[in-house]
């Protein structure tokens, strides 16, 4: 059972990243690259304000939110904006996660730096196996936020407006839906939200300058096994990716538990091409 805790850990985190990418790709048909990188950030923030700061866990949290919202909020002004189609929307989020990297690599360093969890680090026994505090914060955070985002994106007039645009942006504008400050909130909540769970994936993973690159592959796996647009599908396929590479690791070895994810993401959408919960779209000719 342990082995299953430690997967639906890492799950959890895969499911977090998938989440930022559904809340971007839901309000704009965009697919935000730095996504995984706004979260690194988030990670390095935790650790300079409670390791090198040493301030109160709340003041830590507040400042990692801002910060990596505002920097998910220029990305947007800078990166996406301009950029009117959407596959060159990739190149250029692709260019910012670039940025963002080398950039976090040149103020912070290239060795992992550890980040301390803010509550108990005492293993604790559940259900037969051994996990730890900050892994069940993980998944109860991953279940919570999808929980609650679905609710948001269904009955509040933003959620419904955010639908509107995913569905038909230009009929949404003729509604008078304000799609250019909708976009923009989109990617700073994502970018909120990425700043914030930068407290709880730290201490999971360590702050390192490669953190970004590992968690975008992975959070686009969970993605495409749940489906692009689907918050459900989000957990799913993130949970899906982390018990696959746990169990891998333990019977194939660590060299193959990649392998191992790739061949469950091929096997799935060879039966569900846009995933586990994804809408086929008809194209309109």
């Amino acid at each position: 059972m342990t082995i299953v805790w430690s997967g639906l850990a890492l799950g959890a985190v895969y499911t977090l990243v998938a989440i930022g990418y559904n809340i971007v790709f839901i309000s704009s048909n965009t697919f935000n690259f730095a996504q995984a990188q706004l979260m690194m950030v988030g990670t390095f923030v935790a650790y300079t304000g409670l390791v090198t700061l040493k301030l109160p866990v709340l003041v830590v949290a507040v400042m990692a939110t801002v910060t990596v919202m505002i920097l998910a909020g220029l990305e947007e002004i800078i990166a996406v904006r301009p950029v009117h189609d959407h596959q060159n929307q990739l190149v250029t989020t692709l260019g910012a996660a670039t940025l963002i990297g080398g950039a976090t690599q040149l103020i912070w360093g290239s060795e992992p730096l550890t980040v301390p969890f803010f509550g108990s680090n005492d293993a604790i026994t559940l259900l037969g196996g051994r996990t730890y505090p900050v892994e069940i914060a993980l998944l109860v955070l991953a279940i919570v936020l999808v929980v609650l985002l679905s609710q948001v994106s269904k009955k509040t007039v933003t959620g419904l407006a955010l639908l509107g645009i995913s569905e038909d942006r230009e009929a949404a504008m003729l509604r008078g839906v304000n799609v250019r400050a909708l976009a923009l909130g989109a990617f700073a909540a994502s970018g909120a939200l990425a700043g914030f769970l930068g407290l709880f994936v730290g201490p999971k993973t360590f702050a390192v300058a490669t953190l970004g690159s590992a968690l975008a592959i992975k959070g686009f796996v969970a993605l495409a096994i749940g489906g692009f647009g689907s918050l459900p599908g989000a957990l799913v396929g993130g949970l899906t990716v982390g018990l696959v590479e746990s169990f891998a690791a333990l019977e194939l070895g660590s060299q193959y538990s990649n392998i191992a994810v790739f061949v469950v993401l091929i096997a799935i959408l060879m039966v569900r091409p846009a995933g586990l919960f994804g809408r086929v779209r008809e194209r309109v000719v």
